[in-house]
Order: structure tokens, then C-alpha cells, then sequence
């Protein structure tokens, strides 16, 4: 703990991403897994105008562009053994692009069933299988999976599903999480308050649905911990914090490590305040997992958690000027990615030299994606006052 606080009490920006016409949200960030010889690493960044924004990590300059149009995109992974970037799409479509190559066209397209408005995904470890989660449409929310396996023969292919699990869960279907190391390991979060763990590898839903835990509220977030990654966690858009053990599964002992109702209420924050959940953070050197968090001011918040509660360990300040959307940590160098409303992405390090930037306003008005977030999750809310 000693040393994270260290690190993270020294960590200082260090570079801000160059200006665009257009400004928008960030609102997801994942890094290149491959190793990089001839280049540096690269970054992919969600926009909240329905692009992907490929970013030279050291320099933060904007390399490339991918649109999702004639949809909005949701999420953006890079796969984990080669440059190719994917996105669910609310045209009942995931698009993959090769950051090698220029041009707006996906190199595949995985397409969904008619009706299908994907709002969630993930590729699994061994980028084989794609799983996106739809939209409740009538009675149906489901997950849908791909063989993302690419012809290298032929790139611009489009692949049809695999199938589809129906039965899980009964609202929007908000995150999707394949687990680090296990390829046939997935885990699934809804406004329908469940966090449903399935194990692929078998032959039908019923049997594939490993658990299922309530977190009582809608799902906003959703990942993996603990050593083998034999836990979960998940957060909640009220502020709500849940952490299961599946190592108990089939003991006595509580599945529950930590629930917190409301975390806002909970954390007691130095100097300041605590208005948000980001995500989570799973550091394998340290067995430990994190929560970051934030206030609408931009400051961020990382807290160690623990099964007596979460615990403030350190707070960045003096980068954003509004609500940061996403994040991504290198733990390689200890270093840490940050985008948010005011449009900026920013680089954090270790003892980096401290720079001063000007900070970007906050936009006015929110896009279509957030407003879309922000309303929807309300209803979720009333909806269960009420009941």
C-alpha cells in the first residue's frame, strides 16, 4: 500500500493531448497490447461523436480516425495479439479496424440479429470469441457472440453469430467482461441489477450460467480481481460498490466481501470530495484491487479496497476542469491515461515534470450519447423506488 501511495502521491501530468475542431467526450480509452518496434505505443479513445481516435501514447497526437457512423459506437478494445481495434455499434453491429491501415472502412463487421442495438462488448483473451450486449427490445436483452477469428486471406469479411444467450437477463445489458486469463470465463452486468458469470465452454445457457449476484440497482461497471481473477466486482450508476468472491461458490463462507450502498456517503476523502465512480483497478504485483473515482471539478480519487471498506490513498488534481468518463493504467511504468468532458486526454507519470496546461471549459451541451447514459440511468432509479 505504502508504495502505490508513493507512487501514486508522486505521479504528475505530463503530457495533454493536442487540441481538435471538433471537441467531445472521452469516453473509454484501452491501449495496444502488441509490442511496438518501429512506433510507440498507441492509444484508442472512444469519442462521445461516434469516432475512435487513435493517439501516439508518449506525444498524445491524434494519428488516425475511425467513424462508427451510421451508429454510435460503445466501448473500444484493442485486441491482445495484433493492431486491430473494435467497437459495439447501436446499428446491431461490431466494427474492427486495423490501425496498420487508413481508410473510415471496418477491415470486418460482426452483424447482429434485426432490432439488435449493441450497447456493450468484449473480445476475449485469446481473440477468438466476441460477446456484445444489446438493448431490452419487446422482452428480449441478449448476448451475442461471434468467432472473431480473422481470414487473413480476406479482411473485409462480415461474420454472422454464433448465438446468443436469452434468458439471463431482463433489461439493457450495460457491461460486458471476459475474463483476463480464461477465454471461456464472461461476465455480464444490466439495468436489470445482475451480474451473471458463464462459463462458454458448455453446451447451452443454463448450463453455461456459473452465478448469478444482485447488486440491487443498475450495473454501470463491471470487472475482474483477485489473485487467478477469481473475483468480481461491480458499481453501480447510483454510486453503489459490490466485490464477490467465486472462490466460495461451493463452500459456507459469504460470497459478499464489500457492498456499499452508496459510496459518496461512505469514503472519507482528504480535503475534498468524492462525486463518482469511474472503474476499477486490479494491480496483480500488489494483489490488490482499486477504485477509482472523481469529482465534477475533474480531480480523481484512487481508494484501496478492502472487505472493511474502501480507503482514499491519493487524488490527482490540476489536469481536468469537468467529469472524467475513462481511464486506463499501465503497469508496466506505473503510468495512467485519463479522458473526460472537457475533451482532453491526459497523460500522468511518476515523477514526470510538472507542466502547466490551460484548462479546456467544460462543453455545454452534452451529446447524444451521454444524454442518452444520464436519462436512462435516472428512470432505472425511479423504477425501483417505486417497487
Amino acid at each position: 500500500m505504502e508504495k502505490i501511495e508513493e507512487q501514486f502521491a508522486n505521479m504528475h501530468l505530463y503530457r495533454c493531448s493536442s487540441g481538435t475542431e471538433e471537441p467531445t467526450y472521452l469516453l473509454g480509452i484501452d491501449t495496444s497490447k502488441t509490442v511496438q518496434t518501429e512506433r510507440e505505443s498507441l492509444v484508442a479513445v472512444l469519442c462521445s461523436n461516434g469516432s475512435i481516435r487513435i493517439y501516439d501514447k508518449e506525444r498524445l497526437n491524434i494519428l488516425q480516425e475511425f467513424s462508427g457512423c451510421p451508429g454510435h459506437l460503445s466501448g473500444v478494445r484493442y485486441a491482445n495479439s495484433r493492431d486491430t481495434v473494435y467497437s459495439a455499434c447501436t446499428d446491431g453491429t461490431v466494427k474492427c479496424w486495423d490501425v496498420r491501415l487508413a481508410g473510415e472502412k471496418p477491415v470486418q463487421l460482426f452483424k447482429g440479429y434485426p432490432s439488435n442495438v449493441f450497447i456493450s462488448f468484449d473480445i476475449n483473451c485469446n481473440d477468438h470469441v466476441i460477446c456484445a450486449g444489446t438493448e431490452k427490445v419487446d422482452d428480449d436483452a441478449l448476448l451475442v457472440f461471434w468467432d472473431a477469428r480473422m481470414n487473413s486471406q480476406d479482411l473485409s469479411t462480415t461474420q454472422d453469430p454464433l448465438g446468443t444467450y436469452s434468458e439471463t437477463h431482463s433489461d439493457d445489458i450495460t457491461q460486458v467482461r471476459f475474463h483476463p486469463s480464461n477465454p471461456n470465463m464472461v461476465v455480464s452486468g444490466s439495468t436489470d441489477g445482475l451480474v451473471n458469470v458463464f462459463d462458454i465452454s458448455l453446451d447451452n445457457e443454463e448450463d453455461a450460467l456459473v452465478t448469478t449476484c444482485n447488486s440491487v440497482s443498475s450495473v454501470s461497471c463491471i470487472g475482474w480481481s483477485g489473485k487467478d481473477y477469481k473475483q468480481i466486482y461491480c458499481m453501480t450508476h447510483d454510486e453503489g460498490f459490490w466485490w464477490w468472491d467465486l472462490n466460495h461458490l461451493d463452500t459456507d463462507e459469504p460470497i459478499v466481501c464489500l457492498n456499499i450502498q452508496d459510496v459518496r456517503g461512505t469514503v472519507n476523502v482528504k480535503e475534498g470530495i468524492l462525486d463518482y465512480l469511474i472503474g476499477g483497478l486490479y494491480h496483480e504485483k500488489m494483489d490488490q484491487l482499486f477504485v477509482i473515482g472523481g469529482t465534477n471539478k475533474g480531480k480523481v480519487h484512487l481508494m484501496n479496497c478492502t472487505t472493511s471498506g474502501l480507503m482514499h490513498v491519493a487524488s490527482l488534481q490540476g489536469g481536468h476542469s469537468a467529469t472524467v468518463r475513462s481511464f486506463c493504467w499501465n503497469m508496466q511504468d506505473d503510468s495512467l491515461l485519463t479522458g473526460g468532458e472537457d475533451a482532453q486526454l491526459l497523460l500522468w507519470k511518476p515523477g514526470a515534470i510538472e507542466k502547466t496546461f490551460t484548462k479546456k471549459d467544460s462543453m455545454k451541451s452534452a451529446s447524444s450519447v451521454h444524454q442518452r447514459l444520464r436519462v436512462h440511468s435516472s428512470d432505472s432509479h425511479k423504477r425501483r423506488r417505486k417497487q
